[in-house]
């Protein structure tokens, strides 16, 4: 059965902010026109300027309809086909203070569309002498306009993947086309996805000498408990939980792992294998790990290893552990090449 997860989601919203000039050159000549009725309804337009990616332009009315008296000041949205959130101020240029009044401030935003392009107000300004003697200089007008261009983004909270969860839980067997015998013990998984992993068993199912028609695979080389943490991570590219086993229990398990993924040519499984047992290293085991290191070609924690060994003076006691007497036994050679770096760093 299908199911939705519902995910956590917000709205947020970012303002491109601006505040633009428009000068009203020739005042008093604008207002005569409108007054003889030549200009009545007629507007000024600023060039246009953008803001918030989109185009505007301030229009001036020297003498809107119904202004009684006032001039009338708004805000355009030039850009065609587009729906824009914005708040605007409107402020009027006192040329003496050199400061800028507010008149009027949109507490909420105005929504510009094709419907309703401008919004602005319709009595700005009194046309009366007295208010002209004071925002007046030179017969010119300054009109600034402030806008807020408001983007809204939804941010959709994405969870983590979940593919490794759901690849295991193909290990319950379900479309399993194999199955693998370890001690008594049966596993069942799927061949492409095996193949997918690992080299040897690509080659073991679809190479040319491949047995495609088998499905019972018998191991002798591998515990269970191995074989099922080994199939663990092919299918979801990460160690299970080792939570429960004692610090020797959970080194031999990675151990056993490194010689699989080495076996089957599972090279980041081996790398992650390498590092946990480098962190693992002690007196007792470094010979040990050191013997396994070499007979799977495991260049880095065999340096690490020797390292361990030659320094703090560690070397008398690893000599006594027997790990150390084991790997004297099977891997002279390896013992020959400590001894060697150890001369070098006492000339250093």
């Amino acid at each position: 059965m299908a199911s939705i997860a519902r995910v956590p989601s917000r709205c947020t919203a970012e303002t491109a902010r601006a505040t633009v000039a428009f000068e009203i050159a020739g005042y008093s000549r604008h207002k005569e026109i409108a007054g003889a009725g030549l200009f009545r309804g007629k507007f000024l337009r600023s060039p246009a300027f953008s803001i918030g990616g989109y185009e505007w332009c301030v229009r001036y009315y020297p003498d809107a309809e119904e202004s009684e008296g006032h001039v009338s000041v708004y805000l355009e949205l030039l850009t065609k086909n587009a729906e824009v959130r914005a708040l605007c101020s409107f402020m009027l240029v006192d040329p003496v203070k050199k400061k800028s009044i507010v008149v009027h401030s949109f507490k909420e935003p105005r929504v510009f569309n094709g419907k309703w392009p401008s919004w602005g107000l319709l009595k700005f300004m009194k046309s009366t002498p007295e208010v002209e003697s004071v925002y007046l200089r030179n017969d010119c007008l300054v009109i600034e306009c402030e806008v807020s261009v408001i983007k809204e983004t939804l941010e959709i909270h994405v969870p983590p993947s979940d593919l490794s969860v759901n690849l295991a839980k193909l290990l319950e067997g379900k479309g399993a086309d194999v199955t693998f015998k370890v001690q008594g013990e049966v596993f069942s998984a799927h061949k492409i996805l095996l193949a997918t992993r690992s080299a040897v068993f690509d080659a073991e199912y679809y190479g040319p000498m491949g047995g495609k028609g088998a499905q019972d695979i018998t191991i002798d080389d591998m515990q269970p408990a191995v074989f099922k943490s080994f199939l663990h991570f092919i299918y979801t590219d990460s160690m299970p939980s080792m939570d429960n086993l004692e610090d020797d229990d959970k080194r031999e398990m990675v151990k056993h792992l490194l010689v699989a993924a080495d076996k089957y040519a599972m090279e980041r499984m081996k790398m992650v294998c390498e590092r946990m047992l480098c962190k693992s290293l002690d007196v007792e085991n470094v010979a040990t790990i050191l013997a396994l290191a070499d007979q799977h070609n495991c260049r880095n924690p065999k340096d690490a290893c020797i390292e361990f060994m030659l320094s703090s003076n560690r070397m008398n006691d690893v000599i006594a552990s027997q790990g150390y007497v084991q790997l004297k036994r099977s891997s002279p050679d390896i013992i020959v090449d400590v001894l060697e770096r150890a001369a070098k760093s006492r000339k250093i």
